[in-house]
């Protein structure tokens, strides 16, 4: 065995040695210039670029074969500028061939090239030309079949500037390996990038190349992964008149706010918008997306559906999705209507910049919906925003054991939010309706409340500064807490003067309620309120301010089956209001106080004459008139 590996060794001995003088024959006899025209033109054939080279040239044989121009710039014809610049361009070339003084270029290696990509309105780039170029060559029966089996992209930078939008865009670091189709039909690009500040991996391949490039089409697959997004696309492509792209679309972010922010969106309000996660059939062309079959999560929220995005100069998004439970408490959080842990408005200042950069016009139905504290049931609800103006339409939801429907419109001018409301609230529980929409806590029963109301300001204060429009509400088998009315008004009944007890326990039952409200620059009129109950009889009038939250009223409370009517007063803040009797009229309920209260009234005023003194002639006469009588 060692005898035939020495006689198997001699010849492969041989034969590298015959490899090796013949590598140093080809160095030394090597036609530089012929060498340096081969590879340019294979370049011009294959990409369609003229190549201008401003640098050193230098070629090697051993150890690698290769040939790097310094300094380089690849422009399409009829342009002047370059669409490609390199500082190094190197071009590896097949040793077989180069035995033979044929010069065939293995792959290309771009070191630092800056790429320009400069879209026309029409459509039409600075790269059209290549395109068509490697499309013209590439075909089966073309004239020339050269290819290359890999281009590699290092540290390169890409620059993007649109003429019809004026948007531009920048791609940095850029480390790429183009698997050139120089066999199969196929191609695919992977790498990494730098946009925005965060290092992205990519990649992508077409089923065929050719037809990719004819606008013929092609399978396509694409993937994008960064830390604020990840993208996948399978499916199929095709450019005839417009690019036109279908398959199937995932999208997976850990917080949408960031990834929005990441891609130059405008951003929606402050609060929500965390986890996001889209899977969905899509149909692109141009710059329209058609999403069937949808399945997104949002902060938890699951829904199913269709959606519609469009960017024709202006972002518009339309969406039609069934939920079995949403939850949109993320995205009201941040909003208070009331200071943090005051009774007082919020002052702070709306952020009214969402309204004014996408337009929506979306259809949401869910089995269960919440939003803060309160928990609806069976929910349609349909949302339009349009020029800056944000219109809300609740075709029904099941709410506070009723039923209710309405709208809610918000426009923007300047910093001023124009507020319009109109909601219709059928057979609910007050206690938890009034408790939840205008902070009143001592009201029970069911009813109905219509509110139809209207404000501008930049903030929730300003807002009720302004607040017009009117409310009413009807309601039966109910209570009123704070305090008992029947049996305040038995006991001063008795006794008129006996004062000192605590009118603000107890509650007063009812039959049927009734109120109907004005509003006029944030304070409320009220017009008719009146309280029918099984014992007693309760009417109101007066005002409330909304601004400063508190009560200024006056009513009248009797006894159904009693002519004593008694006066009182309900002055204080909504939460906690003083209700007590009006003193003058448990006076004048007393026989033994009220002469007393008319001679007081006279002296204050000074009608009548001054009380005589004991034992002066006048009282004398006066006490033997009283005898007499």
């Amino acid at each position: 065995m060692a005898q035939g590996m020495k006689r198997l060794g001699t010849p492969i001995a041989a034969l590298l040695g015959v490899v090796l003088i013949a590598l140093i024959a080809t160095s030394w006899l090597i036609n530089r210039d012929a060498l340096r025209k081969a590879v340019e033109t294979q370049i011009r054939e294959v990409t369609g670029l003229e190549l201008s080279v401003a640098g050193a040239i230098d070629i090697s044989v051993l150890p690698a074969s290769y040939i790097s121009f310094h300094d380089v710039g690849l422009k399409g014809g009829g342009t002047s500028d370059p669409a490609l610049h390199v500082d190094v361009l190197t071009a590896n070339l097949r040793l077989l061939p180069l035995l033979l003084q044929r010069f065939e270029i293995a792959d290309l290696t771009l070191l630092r090239p800056h790429i320009h990509v400069s879209l026309k309105p029409d459509g039409e780039s600075n790269w059209t030309p290549f395109i068509q170029t490697i499309a013209r060559t590439m075909k089966p029966g073309a004239d020339s079949q050269v290819s290359f089996s890999e281009i590699r992209i290092q540290d390169g930078v890409l620059n993007y500037e649109d003429a019809a939008t004026h948007a531009t865009e920048q791609l940095d670091d850029i480390d790429l390996s183009l698997a050139w189709p120089s066999i199969s039909r196929s191609f695919a690009a992977t790498g990494q990038f730098d946009w925005r500040g965060e290092r992205v991996d990519g990649s992508i391949s077409f089923a065929d190349f050719v037809a990719a490039l004819s606008g013929d089409r092609s399978g396509l697959k694409a993937r994008i992964a960064s830390a604020p997004l990840k993208l996948a696309f399978d499916g199929s492509v095709a450019n005839r008149t417009s690019p036109m792209m279908e398959g199937t679309l995932t999208i997976d972010s850990p917080s949408l706010r960031n990834a929005l922010r990441w891609t130059g969106q405008p951003q929606p309000g402050s609060g929500g918008f965390g986890r996001f996660a889209l899977k969905a059939r899509a149909n692109v062309v141009g710059a329209s997306i058609a999403l069937t079959n949808v399945n997104v999560e949002l902060d938890g929220n699951t829904a199913e559906g269709v959606m519609t995005y469009a960017n024709n100069g202006r972002q518009t998004l339309q969406a039609t999705l069934a939920a079995d439970a949403l939850d949109f408490t993320p995205y009201i959080s941040t909003f208070r209507l009331l200071a943090s842990g005051a009774r007082d408005w919020n002052r702070q200042l709306f952020d009214l910049n969402g309204l004014s950069s996408t337009d929506l016009d979306m259809r949401l139905s869910a089995a269960k919906l919440t939003v803060g504290p309160t928990k609806l049931g069976r929910t349609a609800i349909g949302a339009n925003l349009r020029n800056g103006t944000l219109a809300l339409s609740v075709g029904e939801a099941q709410v506070y054991g009723g039923i209710a429907k309405g709208s809610f419109g918000i426009s923007r001018s300047d910093t001023v939010a124009d507020i319009k409301a109109q909601f219709q609230f059928t057979d609910v529980d007050l206690q938890a309706c009034a408790s939840e929409l205008f902070g009143l806590n001592k009201l029970s029963g069911r009813g109905n409340i219509n509110v139809s109301l209207l404000a501008s300001g930049s903030s929730p204060f300003g807002l009720v500064q302004s607040l017009d429009g009117s409310a009413t509400v009807t309601g039966h088998d109910g209570a009123i807490a704070g305090f008992n009315a029947e049996q305040l008004l038995k006991r001063l009944e008795r006794k008129p003067l006996s004062g000192g007890g605590n009118f603000r326990n107890g509650s007063t039952p009812y039959d049927n309620l009734s109120i109907a409200v004005k509003f006029a620059d944030g304070v409320a009129t009220a017009e008719d309120i009146r309280i029918e109950g099984p014992a007693t009889k309760i009417t109101l009038t007066g005002t409330a301010s909304v601004p400063t939250r508190e009560y200024d009223m006056k009513g009248v409370a009797s006894l159904n089956n009693s002519s004593f009517a008694l006066p009182f007063v309900v002055q204080g803040p909504w939460d906690d209001p003083l209700i007590f009797p009006d003193p003058e009229s448990l006076i004048r309920q007393s026989p033994a106080a009220s002469p007393f209260l008319d001679l007081l009234k006279r002296r204050i005023t000074g009608g009548g004459n001054r009380p005589a003194e004991e034992g002066s002639p006048t009282a004398d006469n006066a006490k033997g008139g009283a005898k007499s009588n």
